[in-house]
């Protein structure tokens, strides 16, 4: 065997594996529409770069096929355990990242990785569904602003650079207890505008689309650390269904500046 031949079965084989993990990253962690606002597209193609090419890449720098069978098994057992870990790290990064809340606050939707809830902050969730991390993508919630005395202990911590609601299970409520106040402050899909013209023509699609079948789409910020995104969400299930790389803030700012007659 050459030593293109082999490092054509190590890429095939990681190619394979490579494709078995985006599906269940794709379908299952970073499910649609947050596939890209939950930052998946990074990750995986660092991930899949490690993958498929440093490991096929190392077997045809070392292979020779004059070398003695021992040396070259030890080769490519040291090849294949460095990307076995380099893969496993990566691996564990990805699953650290991936989104198991979407949270409804006030006037926004904001993605929550597993890495940003303690365990001690699950703990105290106030349903079942909200004291664990789920594997198969991310549950829907609300989050409401506590009562009483915890009220300022919270924003004091929010305002200090702690947690604020959204990472605060607690205060999570099924989606349906909030779906109405975040449709209220949303805006209609018409009054959203992009300067990339591959987006805007996907904005006029689903505009066309609703109309036709006589159904309104709004929109709402989706925040995920410190990049915004444009969730589109249906009427009829107030939920996205549609997630854009846009900065929704410009366009609900001016309809609050224009309702309060702020210039």
């Amino acid at each position: 065997m050459t030593r293109w031949k082999a490092a054509a079965t190590h890429l095939a084989i990681s190619i394979v594996l490579a494709a078995l993990v985006g599906t269940l990253l794709y379908f299952l962690w970073f499910p649609p529409p947050y596939f890209m606002a939950a930052g998946a597209s990074t990750l995986i193609m660092l991930l899949m770069g490690v993958d498929v090419g440093i490991g096929p890449l190392l077997t045809l720098l070392v292979f020779n096929p004059a070398k003695p069978r021992r040396l070259l098994r030890l080769d490519l057992t040291v090849i294949g355990v460095l990307q076995a870990i380099a893969f496993s790290y990566g691996l564990y990064v990805v699953c650290q990242a991936r989104p198991i809340f979407i949270v409804g606050e006030v006037d926004r939707l904001v993605v929550v990785a597993a890495d940003q809830l303690d365990d001690a902050d699950l703990a105290k969730g106030s349903r079942p569904e909200f004291r664990r991390r789920s594997w198969s993508g991310p549950h829907m919630a609300g989050a409401l602003p506590p009562q009483g005395e915890k009220t300022a202990d919270v924003a004091m911590r929010a305002l200090a650079g702690g947690k604020d609601i959204d990472q605060l299970p607690e205060f999570y409520v099924p989606y349906e207890q909030v779906a109405d106040a975040l449709l209220k402050r949303a805006r209609p899909l018409s009054e959203l505008k992009s300067s990339n013209t591959r987006l805007q023509r996907q904005i006029d699609q689903l505009q066309a689309r609703a109309t036709a079948r006589k159904q309104s789409l709004f929109f709402l910020p989706l925040e995920r650390g410190d990049k915004d995104y444009t969730a589109i969400l249906s009427q009829t299930d107030k939920r996205p269904i549609v997630v854009l790389p846009i900065d929704p803030w410009p366009a609900m700012t001016s309809k609050a500046q224009k309702n309060t007659g702020i210039q």
